[in-house]
Order: C-alpha cells, then structure tokens, then sequence
C-alpha cells in the first residue's frame, strides 16, 4: 500500500536534505500552518531565512510540481508580487529518501484584510496582470478544475467514509446530491486559463501591498475561481467588492462576465470538496489533531443546513454589476 503520509520524515531526514543543497540551518526548524504538505521556517548559518516544503507523497508527480515552480517564476518574472522556489544546482526540485521538498524564501508580513475595499482594489489589480500571463499559455499536466475532480470523486469519497454517522447520512446524502445535481446544472465554464486556484486569505501576505506565498493548488480553471473567495459579507457587500476588484481587475485582463454565474457553483464545489479533503486525510495523525470536531454528529448537523443554504444561493440571481451608461 502506498504510503501517502509523512511518517518517515524525521528531524534528521529534513536537516540532511537540507544540508544536500549546501543550507545549513542554524535556527531551529519552526513548523508552518500546513496540513496537505509539511513545511518549515528557518535561519541559515548565513542569515538568512527559508521556507522549506515537503510535499505530501504520491499527491502529484515531477511533471505538476515542476509546472507549479515554472509558473511561479514566470509570475516572478513579470514582476508579480509572489514566492517563487529557490535554485540549487541548477534545480527548483530535489529529493530526500522518499521525499520530495523545495525551497523559498521567506517572506513576512499580516493577513489582508477582506472588508477593506483598498486592499481589495489593491488585488484585484494584482490577480488582473497574474491572468494576463496566466493566459498566454496552457498547462500541459497540472489537473483542471471540473465536477468530476469537485463533486463526483469527492461524493464517493464520502460515502465510504466512517466518519459521517449512520443516523444523518439519508439525510446527508439526501441534500447532497440535489446539490451536486443542481451545480452540474450551472458549472458551463466557457474558458479556462492558469489559476491559483486557492485564493484566499491564508495564502496571502500583506506588506506593502499583497504577496502570494502558496501555489501548490494551481490548475486549469475559469477566471473567476481566483476572484470570488475574496468576496464577504451580505449580498449588497459582495456587490461593492466584486465591482471594486473587477474595476482593477480589468485595468489589466478582461474579464467575461457570464463567469459571475459560476460563483455559486464553485462555491459549492469546495464545500463538497473540503468535506471529503478531510475524510481522505484523516489517516495522516496531523488531521484528527487538527480538526477534531471532524468526525462529531454537531459537524454533520451543520453540513446538512450549509448544504441546505447552499443549495437556496444556487437557486438565486448570479451576483451581477451595475450597469454603466
């Protein structure tokens, strides 16, 4: 069976890795808030500050991590604000046993903040001119954001886990799939170019304007995948916002408005699948820790009414802006 965990990435695994790059921590290494891949903070013997990340075996191949690095460095290159991997003998990629690790950067600063509509304005402009290199070209192996990857896999993932209880599941699964029927329904994305695709607050530091730091998750996808996690608030609000970052937005790319209709769709989409992101993790000791609450009936409860209000916003008017005369 293969080993999906990082049970054999000792303290002495990580500092020889380390040491195989000519880096050699001096600090000790600090544990960053990180549960799909493993990744550590440090200060080399020449005063300077890394970013090691360990990625989760058998999650992706060669090909996509290394697609990731090169995406990263054609933002970079174009003098977007965002961590790219460090170089070591000619290479972004390198191995230690049965592990593969990268080197960044590190990079300081605060969470953004979602309500400010400067910040807003602000990243709007930056995921702007990221999609104007983003649609020059194509990935050739990262994945594409569809219902198969989102829903499909994710449901099945769901119904065999043993961690939904008995008692709630007719009326889980009851919800869950009008909901997956009702998205399949609505998800027609007319374009796909090269996302983030985890656009959130958590992957974005703040200093003097924003910085993205993670782009473990980029795929495939539509425009909008990367606009709408920054949207917050009542219906009115989301509005303001989604008017003031696609004002900036378009100062750089244009933006096809009929993707306005796939936010609620891809909202739903991660719902589902962060559900079962867990359950398919919850062997790797980190989860549980992290996430106890994950396998009690009150958790449940409160997926069936999300679901249930998620499937009342798939039923409501695409948000949409106001009209210039």
């Amino acid at each position: 069976m293969s080993d999906f965990t990082f049970s054999a990435l000792s303290p002495d695994t990580i500092l020889a890795a380390l040491e195989q790059c000519g880096i050699f921590p001096q600090s000790g290494l600090l544990a960053l808030n990180s549960y799909e891949n493993r990744v550590y903070q440090f200060v080399s013997d020449e005063q300077q500050r890394f970013v090691v990340k360990f990625y989760r075996p058998q999650r992706w191949t060669d090909e996509q991590i290394l697609e990731e690095h090169q995406f990263s460095q054609e933002l970079a290159d174009a003098e977007i604000p965002i961590i790219a991997p460090c170089i070591h003998n000619g290479q972004s990629l390198h191995y230690a046993e049965q592990y593969r690790f990268a080197l960044f950067p590190s990079a300081g600063g605060r969470q953004f903040e979602l309500d400010n509509l400067d910040h807003l304005e602000w990243m709007g402009r930056f995921i702007g001119r990221m999609h104007k290199v983003a649609g020059s070209k194509a990935f050739a192996h990262r994945p594409t954001l569809t219902t198969e990857s989102y829903l499909t896999r994710p449901r099945q993932t769901l119904e065999n886990s043993e961690l939904l209880p008995d008692g709630l599941k007719t009326a889980f699964f009851t919800i869950l799939d009008q909901v997956i029927a009702l998205t399949e329904e609505q998800y027609h994305p007319t374009s796909a170019i090269r996302l983030h695709g985890d656009c959130h607050a958590g992957n974005i530091l703040w200093r003097d304007g924003p910085t993205f730091v993670d782009m473990d998750d980029c795929r495939m996808g539509p425009a909008v995948q990367d606009l709408w996690m920054m949207l917050s608030g009542d219906r009115p609000q989301q509005m303001l916002q989604l008017e003031t970052m696609l004002d900036a937005y378009e100062e750089f790319c244009d933006f096809d408005n009929r993707e306005l209709a796939l936010i609620e769709p891809l909202r739903a989409m991660r719902m589902i699948h962060y559900m079962a992101w867990l359950s398919d993790r919850w062997q790797d000791p980190a989860f549980p820790r992290a996430f106890p609450w994950f396998g009690e009936l009150k958790y449940w409860e409160q997926q069936v009414l999300a679901l249930k209000e998620q499937f009342s916003a798939l039923h409501e008017p695409p948000l949409s802006l106001t009209p210039q005369y």
